[in-house]
């Protein structure tokens, strides 16, 4: 189908859910983006602002919010979910109903549920068994993409007229959408990387240097990889977009939420007050906790997630931290090459 006779839909209010809404919209396809809040959606439809997520951007004015989830969806061939893992499971058993067989979800969330371990592309398959399934996943922060500057994200299926259909829906001049098969890796490439993000916004805040960030970057990249891999995904997929590309853009950009929230913790706040300040929802929080206990239960080294978890749980000091971290057994330079026993 032509990409603008499609009409798409938008779960969530949120400021990725609203970027991809509007690049859409941008292009003359008929985008529908639901939120729970019907003055926020009206706050579209009439000034064309999201003012909470996305202040001072405006949006195409024929980008069209509704409070009212059937609305959305009716006629919708492309339903992306933008919604954070805590409520992501209660919005896709609301939207059910409104939903047709083999209707084409897309997931733009990047966490997990940590009651099942589930990610959200598991949920869709959980919650809409006929569904065709996907995941968005990239070095996208919102703001930069609200600016139309150049960005490039991956749509991950094992259903390649899915894959087609969202590229053609999503490219732009400045938005580029490349594909792959491999949606798990994508997925816990998305994941993962908010957990070395809050590291590196700490690590800022403590004022360390170059060759710090350089090592945890490669570190970080290294754990991600080892955790993807013992759980079935491709190491190949962590040299792409959703993995080192996604991984850099977060740990170096202080427009990336879960660096500022790391460096709100290294500046002096607790874990509280990091949040809060916020205002939006960081996924790397949760995604630590959860990390660290799937990785005590299968016997998965991560020293990073390890050290992490006792700074921001445990409120332990991050020099001893670092300590502990540099006094570990130095293992081989790149995961999947050199044996671990082969040091």
């Amino acid at each position: 189908m032509n990409a603008v006779q499609q009409k798409v839909a938008v779960l969530g209010g949120g400021s990725f859910g609203t970027v991809i809404a509007n690049i859409m919209a941008e292009k003359g396809i008929k985008v529908s983006q639901w939120m729970r809040d019907s003055i926020r959606a009206e706050e579209i439809n009439q000034q064309h602002m999201n003012t909470r997520y996305l202040p001072d951007y405006p949006l195409s004015e024929d980008l069209w919010a509704t409070s009212d989830i059937e609305l959305a969806l009716t006629e919708a061939t492309l339903v992306f979910v933008s919604i954070p893992s805590q409520s992501f499971r209660s919005v896709v058993q609301l939207a059910k109903p409104f939903l047709k067989t083999g209707q084409m979800v897309i997931s733009t969330t990047k966490g997990i549920e940590g009651e099942t371990f589930s990610l959200m592309s598991e949920i869709l398959k959980d919650e809409l068994p006929t569904a065709k399934v996907g995941v968005l996943s990239g070095p996208n922060l919102a703001k930069e993409v609200a600016k139309h500057q150049l960005t490039a994200t991956v749509i991950s299926s094992d259903d390649e007229a899915l894959r087609t259909d969202v590229q053609a829906a999503l490219h732009q001049s400045y938005f580029r959408v490349y594909a792959s098969s491999d949606m798990y890796g994508v997925e816990l490439g998305g994941t993962l990387k908010n957990i070395y993000a809050i590291a590196a916004g700490l690590s800022a805040a403590l004022g360390m240097g170059e060759n710090t960030k350089s090592m945890l970057l490669t570190r970080s990249l290294a754990e991600m990889s080892r955790f993807a891999v013992s759980m079935g995904a491709n190491p190949m997929t962590f040299l792409g977009l959703a993995g080192v590309g996604d991984l850099i853009v977060t740990c170096m950009s202080p427009l990336s939420r879960n660096y500022r929230v790391g460096y709100a913790l290294g500046s002096g706040e607790n874990l509280e007050e990091a949040v809060e300040s916020l205002g939006e929802v960081a996924e790397g929080v949760n995604t630590i906790r959860i990390i660290k206990a799937k990785a005590d239960e299968l016997q998965i080294y991560m020293p990073l997630v390890s050290g992490l978890y006792e700074v921001v749980f445990n409120g332990a000091h991050v020099q001893e931290v670092v300590k502990a971290l540099m006094m570990n057994e130095q293992s081989s330079d790149v995961e999947f090459v050199l044996p671990r026993g082969a040091i």
